[in-house]
């Protein structure tokens, strides 16, 4: 079986996939609110009007996965955009594929430290949250509306996941 192992999120090696929403990512950033808070400006965009959708705010829980977790399937949400806000402070596995037909052999890992967040660009595939330490919530802002906003694939071949 193939092994899947995660290299360190950032920014640039994630680009194709999505954005990194954390205090690192480059970005416009300017004071607000009496100088106390710093904004760090549009690190995702929600992209989630095709075919009359409009976004929501969800609390996903995903339980926790180990070392030799196998990755059966990969899915994509081809109306909207999907963030990802970790509001639990743990490390957790990103699994992606560009966009289009899923290619295999194009699967990456990345290993999400506790202060980071994401997003994937609408028709992004991914696999579903793989929470690492203990359970963990998210905070999803995705598309909610008619038609067909998830597509599923199994995998032809499974994949095992190997973390560090």
């Amino acid at each position: 079986m193939k092994e899947l192992s995660l290299q360190p999120l950032t920014a640039e090696l994630f680009a194709p996939f999505g954005a990194v929403i954390d205090g690192q990512t480059p970005c416009e950033t300017y004071p607000i609110n009496e100088g106390l808070t710093q904004r760090h400006n549009a690190l995702a965009s929600v992209d989630c009007a095709a075919e009359g959708g409009s976004a929501a705010l969800s609390l996903f829980r995903a339980q926790a996965v180990s070392t030799g977790f196998v990755l059966r399937g990969m899915e994509r949400h081809p109306l909207g955009s999907q963030a990802f806000i970790n509001t639990s402070g743990n490390p957790y596995a990103i699994v992606v594929a560009p966009a289009g037909d899923l290619d295999e052999a194009a699967i990456q890992g990345f290993l999400a430290s506790s202060s980071q967040s994401i997003s994937y660009h609408r028709g992004t595939w991914h696999h579903y949250l793989l929470a690492l330490d203990s359970a963990s919530d998210f905070v999803v802002v995705d598309r909610i509306g008619p038609g067909n906003n998830c597509d599923e694939r199994e995998l032809k071949s499974p994949m095992q996941l190997v973390l560090p």
